[in-house]
């Protein structure tokens, strides 16, 4: 397929990320960036992650296809006077929450020019110097709905994602959107939520980087997380995320009861029925 002029929407850690295996993978003839903050703009240039910075009206009409990547309230907002501007422009998202976003846009008469997509990776780091060199090599990505999308569009964010080495998985919108809660931001709740009681409990802050062990470093890695991004997804999926998060919360309360009452054998049994994720995840 021949090279496109993309339009990134969002030149932080995953519209950047994504810029440089665009560029690298040779998809792109021009890589067009549109950013609210003048300093990540500044930035974005800076590191090449693109060749030009423009307002969104004349991103749009400049290129190819327009890939979103700001956070999912800011898309849904967006999406639909993107969809407005197009001529036959290929847009497509790659935002965590996909159940809003299908919705905002289902009767839309250029409803097919859009491809919804959620790629499997991100960091606990924000903006454009964030961005990751391969940072999707070997990931998932799910192609949300994609019956609702052109034959041409399906076609075009299939190779792309193909060039850049992701494995890619059909997905109903709102499937995902409850798969996404229970494999992906529960963690980051858990995350923050562990952040704060330590915060809480430990006053000491040198004891707290003096005593903490790897298997803490990785557990509270993700609460360091963007709210800006956080907050929208958790409001968005929030039917779901509570549903997770409820039963979570009485895993816990098991925990608990048991180190309470000294239960060693429902403790053991605990650990154990944990350790057959095992057979899922090596």
């Amino acid at each position: 397929m021949e090279r496109k002029k993309i339009a990134i929407i969002g030149v932080g850690l995953i519209g950047g990320s994504l810029a440089i295996q665009l560029h690298e993978k040779k998809l792109s003839s021009r890589l067009i960036g549109v950013e609210s903050s003048p300093e990540h703009a500044a930035k974005a240039l800076e590191l090449e992650l693109v060749d030009e910075v423009l307002p969104l009206e004349e991103a749009i009409a400049s290129a190819d296809v327009i890939i979103l990547a700001i956070p999912v309230d800011s898309m849904v907002s967006l999406l639909p006077s993107v969809m407005d501007k197009i001529d036959r422009q290929m847009v497509l998202d790659l935002g965590s929450t996909k159940s809003q976003l299908v919705e905002v846009i289902s009767h839309h008469p250029k409803r097919g020019r859009f491809c919804a997509t959620h790629p499997m990776w991100g960091t606990e780091y924000s903006g454009p110097a964030a961005a990751v060199k391969g940072a999707y090599e070997n990931k998932a990505v799910i192609l949300c709905n994609p019956e609702q999308t052109d034959e041409d569009v399906l076609d075009w964010v299939k190779h792309m994602f193909a060039k850049i080495g992701m494995r890619q998985l059909v997905m109903e919108a709102k499937a995902h959107d409850l798969h996404a809660a229970y494999v992906s931001h529960i963690s980051h709740i858990t995350s923050f939520a562990l952040a704060n009681t330590v915060l809480e409990k430990e006053k000491e802050e040198n004891a707290i980087f003096e005593l903490a062990s790897a298997g803490f470093e990785s557990t509270v890695r993700l609460a360091k997380s963007n709210p800006a991004m956080w907050v929208p997804i958790f409001l968005q999926n929030k039917v779901n995320i509570l549903d997770v998060l409820n039963e979570h919360i009485e895993q816990l309360k098991k925990f608990r009861d048991s180190i309470r009452d000294d239960k060693t054998e429902e403790l053991r049994t605990l650990i154990e029925d944990a350790n057959k994720i095992r057979r899922i995840i090596k």
